[in-house]
């Protein structure tokens, strides 16, 4: 068996699309095919023209940390029931791609970046990012689910 420490950690940046889903479902997938450990990333941004008035820039950032433990907690539920597995979370403030990128860096566990791309022309930001402008500067490979593949699909993909 891997030791804990030769596992592949897959890391799956966390948001409501439904391409979300796919991404976590082939995840899923490929880590009872490999043994394999599973991170989630949250980040959060709040309105800077609220960040002006203290008190109420104060409770809109409680309120969108509340709501990322929140969703990663209800997420990590569906993980653990589907792999037997608690994965890691990390909540963080600011720009996605920024913050993506500095996780990578202080976790150098992390191996693979596994990414729902939106249907349609536009995959989404961080789809864009990580195989457009900054393609090959977050040093890990990057899966790119595609979101219309159904639940059907994705485990028939993973299956070999």
């Amino acid at each position: 068996m891997i030791g804990h420490e030769d596992q592949r950690m897959f890391l799956v940046v966390v948001d409501d699309s439904e391409e979300f889903t796919a991404a976590i479902r082939y995840t899923c997938n490929r880590m009872r095919k490999t043994g394999g450990r599973m991170a989630m990333l949250y980040v959060y941004d709040i309105d800077k023209d609220f960040q002006q008035f203290a008190a109420v820039g104060k409770l809109m950032e409680e309120e969108a940390k509340r709501t990322a433990e929140e969703a990663l907690q209800r997420h990590a539920a569906v993980i653990q029931t589907a792999t037997n597995r608690v994965p890691e979370m990390f909540v963080r403030k600011g720009n996605s791609r920024e913050e993506l990128f500095k996780l990578v860096v202080e976790h150098p566990e992390i191996s693979i970046l596994v990414l729902g791309a939106a249907p349609g022309k536009k995959p989404g930001p961080l789809v864009e990012a990580v195989t457009g402008k900054f393609a090959g500067k977050i040093g890990i490979p990057v899966t790119v689910v595609p979101g219309e593949l159904t639940a059907a699909d994705i485990d028939r993909l993973t299956s070999g």
